[in-house]
């Protein structure tokens, strides 16, 4: 015998629905903060360096924090991130990131897979705020205005000159074998 859902019972429903959402967006807005990113000890290095560039002290007062760069804003991007993001926790719960120097020795390869998703995108976080049609090039001193207006001819985008722009560019290690090729 089937039963009919009652008004009352669609409305609890309902509610409950609402109620799973807003603590789903709660989640996502919490694990968005900056004090949450860089809770865990192998971050200290990130904003260190991150508290010496534009994007966190500049003469307009305004802040990239660390989702501005790193989190997507189209939903089912930011959905995957926060999904890849939980290698880093993992990382960090387990003892493969939890020191400085474990950190440094996965960064040129942490490095490098942030700088090939911002490839990817065409620097979509970046551009977020920074847009080749928003900027006056005129503003800019010269080496940026023709930089910039090169960049946009070419299709370039942020990520080709501005690897090193908010934490430190790594070190390139050396070849696997442990070789350096400047050795001839």
């Amino acid at each position: 015998m089937a039963r009919k859902l009652t008004l009352g019972t669609g409305l609890v429903i309902f509610v409950l629905g609402l109620v799973a959402a807003g603590l789903f967006n709660m989640g996502l807005a919490y694990t968005n903060r900056m004090e949450f990113c860089t809770s865990c000890h192998s971050m200290q290095t990130n904003l260190r360096e991150y508290k010496e560039t534009i994007h966190y002290k500049n003469p307009a007062g305004v802040r990239a924090t660390c989702h501005d760069c790193h989190v997507p804003h189209d939903f089912f991007q930011l959905m995957k991130a926060k999904i890849l993001a939980a290698k880093d926790v993992w990382g960090e719960l387990t003892g493969e990131l939890d020191t400085p120097e474990k950190y440094e020795a996965h960064r040129w390869e942490m490095a490098n897979i942030v700088w090939r998703k911002l490839k990817e995108t065409d620097s979509a976080t970046c551009r977020s705020c920074h847009d080749f049609k928003a900027m006056d090039f005129s503003e800019q001193d010269r080496s940026a205005r023709k930089r910039h207006a090169r960049a946009e001819e070419r299709g370039e985008t942020c990520i080709d000159c501005h690897t090193g722009i908010a934490h430190e560019e790594p070190e390139e290690p050396d070849d696997e074998d442990g070789s350096d090729d400047s050795d001839g």
